[in-house]
């Protein structure tokens, strides 16, 4: 018996009638809408308009979603580089899912460059807090969340796992910060942010949070080492951005916690025959070696 294909955490059908009721009540054509992304969110393209539909994953709270909507409502009226909302009434409720649709920018066939996120970056780390209300970072919970969440792992991966984020939540209670206390984007790197002419704009706000910039740095840093950018590009958006977290004491520890968190994530999302469990098992494997330069492949 074939295991039925998620996206977003539903069924491929559901996602896709979910998107054309939110079409409809947006005055909005589904026909022929293409799947872009679908590990996370269900993220459609339409063919009818130049629009972006997500449809957000199975399980989100309308909450989060409307306030995800009032952030870029705020960022988009200070000129911000984002992506923008498509002016319909938003978000769109389907059965007590969400759906937003967002500005379709055309994107040549390579990714934005790590570069190219630092200055977006850097002008939300500077930003006034938000009138919108945001969660603190808590990466810590989040880990813990995901760990007991987690369906296809064995006892003892689940106990190193937990073992880990124990030890770095000590580690972590010891950090000072150089950098003032700042809007993170939450996941900053280089697939949520797209092109806009010569310009980045950032994108998927899904994470966003109120916290230590230097783990929206550490994110990039990553990205950059783990999925094959390499050094250089990290270096380029350090010399960017002005600040290399690289350098700073507490790196080795928001990086561990990053990269737990990432793995966390993913294997909750997972079940025994989902294609990322591979990857996520050679991640645990990476981690008990202490091998910090093993290429991670994108989920």
């Amino acid at each position: 018996m074939s295991t039925p294909v998620l996206v977003g955490g539903f069924a491929a059908a559901e996602a896709t009638r979910i998107l054309d009721a939110a079409c409809r009540l947006a005055g909005l054509d589904p026909t022929g809408a293409v799947l872009l992304r679908g590990h996370t969110n269900a993220v459609f393209r339409l063919r009818s308009a130049p629009v972006v539909a997500k449809v957000a994953r199975s399980g989100t709270q309308l909450a989060e979603v409307s306030r995800t909507v009032r952030l870029i409502q705020w960022l988009t009226s200070l000129d911000f580089p984002t992506v923008r909302l498509f002016p319909v009434e938003q978000p769109v409720v389907v059965e007590a899912h969400a759906v937003t649709f967002w500005v379709y920018l055309p994107q040549p066939d390579h990714p934005v460059s790590a570069a190219q996120i630092a200055d977006p970056l850097r002008q939300l780390h500077q930003l006034p807090t938000p009138p919108v209300p945001l969660r603190a970072l808590d990466t810590v919970g989040a880990i813990r969340r995901s760990i007991g969440a987690i369906t296809v792992l064995g006892a003892d991966d689940l106990q190193f796992l937990t073992d880990r984020v124990d030890h770095l939540e000590k580690e972590l209670a010891a950090l000072r910060y150089p950098l003032p206390p700042a809007i993170l984007q939450g996941d900053p790197q280089h697939r949520n942010a797209l092109h806009d002419g010569p310009d980045a704009v950032l994108c998927d706000w899904d994470t966003t949070a109120f916290g230590p910039p230097e783990m929206d740095l550490v994110t990039v840093e990553i990205h950059c080492r783990r999925f094959g950018y390499g050094k250089a590009h990290y270096r380029a958006f350090a010399d960017r951005y002005g600040f290399d977290v690289t350098a700073w004491e507490g790196y080795p520890v928001l990086r561990d916690l990053r990269e737990l968190r990432m793995i966390t994530t993913n294997a909750k999302r997972t079940d025994a025959s989902g294609r990322t469990l591979a990857e996520v098992a050679d991640r645990i494997d990476g981690l008990r070696r202490g091998d910090d330069g093993m290429r991670w492949h994108i989920l």
